[in-house]
């Protein structure tokens, strides 16, 4: 007879560097390898406890001082569109999804660096080489995909909008996403997250991840404008709730450093 076995990724965390989201902090994140043939338990697993993917990298924050970043995610059954999300669904009527296997092409990487240089102009990806952009769609080891967005001409299809995005267990995570940034009036960014609550709806899948909300970073401000949507706090999913948007810092890391369950992972087991 087999017993469970338990799965034991090894974690490590970053060395301490300046935080790109919130000015004068200093972030370090928890990571781990995703390779070999238990990826996609493992990313489904650790996806519902706060962590998210980069190539082959889970990770989450794992900051000492700072608890401003949050899982963030959309119970897409129980989300209504507002009549502003409405409008913002036929303004992109005529857009084409194509739900794609994740290579990368040219045309990829000119609409990446052109959103980055418009909208990232100072982040990390701004050197980002064609090569480099190649390893984050296709480097993969758990179920991904490209959602292209173009708009048709004829027999040709413009790329105007792209979301790289896992299928999990309970959800889509939409990893990365990039639009053409001249076409303001479209807002291209929201819609692709619009048109991701559809797909997870059509897929039958309950949540849609959007990665971190961040507490006063006016950039990832954006994120707690959908409702409803929750957040990874406390070792639970809980309501984000706009009357009461600011946490208590100061209660939440002396919780983490007086409780070893506040930052315990679970593990999947092997039943076979």
């Amino acid at each position: 007879m087999r017993h469970s076995v338990p799965k034991s990724p090894q974690f490590y965390v970053t060395a301490p560097q300046e935080c790109p989201y919130l000015d004068g902090r200093v972030e370090r994140k928890l990571f781990t390898a995703l390779n070999g043939p238990d990826s996609k338990v493992l990313n489904n697993a650790l996806s519902k406890q706060g962590f998210r993917r980069s190539q082959n990298i889970l990770y989450r924050p794992s900051c000492p001082d700072c608890t401003a970043c949050l899982s963030a995610r959309i119970p897409v059954q129980k989300f209504s569109f507002s009549k502003s999300e409405r409008r913002v669904l036929k303004r992109n009527i005529e857009l084409k999804r194509e739900v794609k296997t994740p290579w990368a092409s040219f045309e990829q990487f000119s609409l990446f660096k052109k959103y980055v240089e418009s909208r990232h102009d100072n982040g990390g990806m701004s050197g980002m080489s064609e090569a480099e952009f190649t390893s984050m769609i296709e480097e993969t080891s758990v179920n991904t995909v490209f959602c292209k967005y173009s708009l048709q001409n004829n027999e040709s299809g413009t790329i105007l909008g792209a979301s790289l995005t896992d299928i999990i267990e309970d959800g889509l995570s939409m990893v990365y996403s990039f639009y053409e940034p001249e076409y303001k009036e479209l807002s291209l960014g929201k819609y692709m997250i619009l048109d991701h609550i559809n797909l997870a709806k059509e897929m039958n899948l309950p949540y849609l991840y959007l990665g971190y909300w961040v507490e006063g970073s006016e950039k990832m401000q954006y994120k707690s404008q959908y409702e409803p949507l929750e957040v990874f706090v406390d070792g639970k999913w809980q309501l984000l709730k706009r009357k009461n948007l600011v946490k208590n810092n100061a209660d939440l890391i002396k919780k983490s450093s007086e409780d070893p369950s506040y930052n315990t992972i679970y593990l999947p087991t092997n039943n076979t």
